[in-house]
């Protein structure tokens, strides 16, 4: 969809961040892995690789409209803020009942249910702070290299740039 696997890579990298709430959440409630958790893991991680789409989408098209990474990021982190929030809280909203549940049948709701809360609590957070500090991180050093500082000589001959051959 990119057309740039540094992209895939980075929306793929909020698979970790989802998995980190989800597992917690399991935990913190004693709630043992079951069938219905682990469909709640696949519907966590296609809800965070959603969430990683509307950002990097966005931070590209602000970077490839001419504004430098930087910027691009602040500005598209913010602009999609809403859309990753509202994302996140109408999946958590509409299964929090069932994580709160503990009559006839929530044994097989429940385990599903906390793991979508609790993957996408880590998952929000982290994708609005961390997914754009590692855009900035993989970008800016693709930029670094793009420097004639760094040019295809300079690399192959291995000084790293401290003087020109």
């Amino acid at each position: 969809a990119f057309g740039s696997l540094r992209s895939a890579l980075l929306i793929l990298a909020n698979i970790p961040f989802a998995l980190i709430g989800g597992v917690a959440a399991l935990w913190i409630t004693g709630v043992n892995l079951s069938v219905s958790a682990a469909v709640g893991f696949i519907a966590l991680m296609g809800q965070a690789v959603l969430n990683g789409v509307l950002l990097v989408s966005d931070i590209n098209a602000r970077k490839n409209a001419g504004n430098t990474v930087e910027l691009a990021v602040r500005e598209g982190a913010f602009a999609r803020l809403r859309a990753v929030l509202m994302t996140a809280l109408l999946a958590a909203l509409g299964l929090f009942p069932a994580a709160l549940s503990h009559e006839i049948g929530s044994e097989t709701q429940r385990p599903l249910a906390l793991v979508v809360i609790g993957g996408l609590t880590s998952a929000t957070i982290l994708t609005l702070y961390v997914l754009p500090v590692l855009y900035a991180l993989v970008e800016g050093r693709t930029r670094e290299l793009a420097t004639p500082e760094y040019g295809p000589e300079i690399l192959a001959s291995g000084s790293g740039g401290t003087s020109l051959p």
